[in-house]
């Protein structure tokens, strides 16, 4: 897939806090309300458990999960990117006990790609990514959450998406703010989703404006 190719699939949610900022939000554009706000409802109780579950894991247990995603991503990238010099390649900064594959994009920068964090430059729109190497100077950004302390900004060729929960149709929980979403309808990137294999729902019931990921990759291998 290319950033010229068109999303795969619907819609998914995304990791950013607002879902969390605002509970009860739901998808507007739903065509039924009422099974919106279910849904809403629901994914709410599925997050509140996925988060539960990976904030019990040990730190030695969270440094595995880091690691084992780092070489099913490799396995991924030596599949549909392997020559990474040149490319933009975002990750994030971890938070809520997510894996830290700030390690696996350090490497990548040694081997000549563009690395790069998302940044929230203007509430309830599309993303941005701010080109970000091992040593930059940081600041606090949207939910104190740390973002390269630079306004210069790079379109990704590929995006990884850190989830709560994920379907085989490559639609992911996230955090509920619809951020990544937005993002995604904008600029078509390889987006890949990461997390934990245990986060695996039957679905999580697709809203209009959910988009499905193009690979998910869990510590048990790619999966999509």
């Amino acid at each position: 897939m290319t950033r010229d190719d068109p999303p795969r699939g619907g819609y998914a949610s995304a990791p950013c806090l607002a879902g969390e900022v605002a509970p009860d939000w739901f998808d507007p554009l739903a065509t039924d309300p009422d099974q919106a706000r279910d849904v809403a409802r629901w994914r709410k109780a599925r997050r509140a458990e996925a988060l539960e579950a990976r904030a019990a894991l040990s730190v030695a247990g969270r440094q595995a999960l880091a690691e084992a995603l780092s070489r099913h991503l490799d396995t991924l990238l030596a599949r549909i990117m392997p020559e990474v010099a040149g490319r933009v390649i975002a990750g994030y900064w971890p938070i809520k006990s997510e894996p830290d594959l700030r390690p696996w994009l350090i490497r990548l920068h040694e081997r000549g790609a563009t690395t790069a964090m998302p940044v929230v430059a203007v509430p309830k729109s599309p993303l941005v990514f701010r080109p970000w190497k091992q040593g930059d100077p940081m600041v606090r950004g949207h939910w104190n959450i740390p973002e390269p302390a630079t306004d210069a900004e790079v379109i990704p060729d590929l995006v990884l998406a850190p989830f709560l929960g994920w379907d085989r149709g490559g639609y992911r929980l996230g955090y509920g703010g619809g951020y990544f979403d937005r993002t995604l309808a904008r600029i078509r990137p390889v987006a890949v989703g990461v997390g934990l294999h245990a986060g695996h729902l039957d679905t999580i019931f697709p809203q209009p404006h959910d988009i499905a990921l193009t690979h998910i990759v869990t510590d048990e291998g790619v999966q999509v």
